[in-house]
């Protein structure tokens, strides 16, 4: 693998994995008990990003060292993942 296609396989599962580690740890306004006038009870309360991003990296990290080590030390392809429409010809 290139460097540029390992980052670009890293970046695509970072903003993956991200979208899907949004909600964990997230608290809000409702649950802390202090909603601002103007929003909806149901809006974040205080900062979470930092914490979001931290816990983003980490997952990613592990995600894409298990599919390097699975790609480059096993050798594991497109060619390896079964077929489940039919055979042409």
């Amino acid at each position: 693998m290139s460097w540029i296609s390992i980052f670009a396989i890293y970046f695509i599962l970072w903003w993956v994995v991200l979208f899907a580690m949004l909600p964990f740890g997230l608290k809000t306004q409702d649950e802390d008990g202090e909603v601002t006038l103007g929003t909806v009870s149901s809006a974040p309360h205080g900062r979470h990003m930092l914490g979001a991003v931290i816990r983003t990296t980490i997952v990613a990290g592990v995600i894409f060292g298990a599919f390097y080590i699975a790609v480059v030390y096993f050798g594991f392809s497109f060619n390896d993942i079964p077929h489940i429409g039919p055979s042409i010809g």
